[in-house]
């Protein structure tokens, strides 16, 4: 698949819910050993497997980060185009990381607890199985 454009995969809503929900720090992680622009985002995510998007939800998600100050940008030249937007972290953009990695594993821990299968049911006392009428001459 080419970068940019999302993945053809079979997703349910299950799996869409769950991407919105990481990715942002997903895309803060990419950037945490230096800056990266849009297109490489992408095709890192792309390789990913389950976080593969389009242009149209990483875009967006890069400005809000910039607005939120997480991510500030610079304008690099390029060998083989126009010049590129970088996205580098900024402290507030490492804090925002550092607090999701503390909280993941006890997020994904307690949601593994509820979606392992149930321990089956304590034995109870044998009881009795119901009488069932028998017709005369017929042995139970």
């Amino acid at each position: 698949m080419e970068p940019g454009k999302a993945s053809n995969r079979a997703g349910g809503k299950a799996e869409s819910q769950l991407r919105k929900g990481v990715l942002e720090y997903c895309v803060l992680a990419l950037m945490r050993d230096g800056p990266r622009y849009g297109v490489e985002l992408l095709r890192e995510l792309e390789e990913s497997g389950a976080l593969a998007t389009s242009q149209g939800t990483v875009y967006p998600l890069l400005s809000r980060l910039r607005r939120d100050e997480l991510v500030v940008t610079t304008w690099r030249e390029s060998t083989s185009g126009p010049p590129r937007r970088y996205y580098e972290l900024t402290d507030a953009g490492r804090a925002a990381l550092a607090e999701f990695a503390d909280i993941w594993p006890g997020f994904r821990n307690a949601v593994d607890h509820f979606l392992a299968a149930p321990p089956a049911p304590p034995s109870s006392a044998a009881s009795p199985s119901p009488s069932i009428p028998h017709a005369p001459g017929e042995a139970p």
